[in-house]
């Protein structure tokens, strides 16, 4: 009975223009749901979805997630940061220096980076590597237990898990982590499967160490991780 993660779900000042500049990026289709609004639908059974929510919250410092994307070739990390500089992206100064991978922003200041070939970590994942996210190593394992997603890496307090299908890794830095500034931009969405018990699976993942915050729209559950990053718990899809 446990939760899929169902999309990475961005509050966007202008949800439609940031959703066709992820949909260029990625090469992922656009579609504009009655019931979860406009998202992006990947390729193949092992990703999420992006999903695309107004908001008039203003960004305040860096995210505590970011994407990173995948380079075969010198050539083809190029036309990764052109494509996306063409888009509407933008490079960005986070104090990086000199390094290999190229770090931008999205219309909405949204931090994402383009690695350089050769990294071993992210060899198996496809384009969208990783989703490399400030938090704790006591939050990698809530996530690796709450979506039943193995540990593919634990070390130094560093965590990363990757579905059993394979894809995206989402990894956590370990500390020390930056303190949260306002609601998160970015956040995970779940859903139960058809025909299961939502109740049974809220109280599932408070028992694993989320905390409840609210009821939202339509059914959802709106919780915390042990982080205090926000996600949803959506009804079965």
């Amino acid at each position: 009975m446990t939760s899929r993660l169902f999309a990475i779900c961005f509050g966007a000042s202008e949800p439609l223009r940031l959703a066709r500049f992820w949909s260029g990026v990625l090469g992922w289709e656009l579609v504009d749901d009655p019931r979860d609004g406009v998202q992006l639908v990947p390729g193949d059974d092992a990703g999420f979805r992006l999903r695309f929510v107004p908001t008039e919250d203003p960004k305040s410092g860096p995210n505590r997630m970011h994407f990173d994307l995948t380079s075969a070739t010198l050539e083809e990390q190029q036309r990764t940061v052109e494509r996306a500089l063409a888009l509407g992206g933008r490079h960005l100064d986070i104090g990086q220096g000199e390094v290999d991978h190229v770090v931008l922003a999205d219309p909405d200041g949204n931090e994402f980076c383009v690695i350089e070939p050769g990294n071993k970590f992210l060899a198996d994942c496809g384009f969208l590597g990783a989703l490399a996210c400030d938090g704790s190593q006591e939050v990698g394992y809530f996530w690796s237990r709450a979506l039943e997603w193995p540990l593919v890496w634990d070390q130094d307090e560093e965590t990363a898990i990757q579905s059993p299908h394979g894809g995206t890794k989402i990894t956590w830095g370990g500390p020390p982590v930056a303190p949260k500034k306002g609601r998160n931009r970015q956040q995970f969405d779940l859903t139960p499967p058809p025909g299961a018990d939502l109740r049974a699976e809220i109280d599932r993942l408070l028992s694993l160490g989320a905390t409840h915050a609210g009821q939202g729209d339509a059914g959802q559950v709106l919780m915390l991780d042990p982080d205090g990053n926000e996600f949803t718990v959506l009804t079965p899809r």
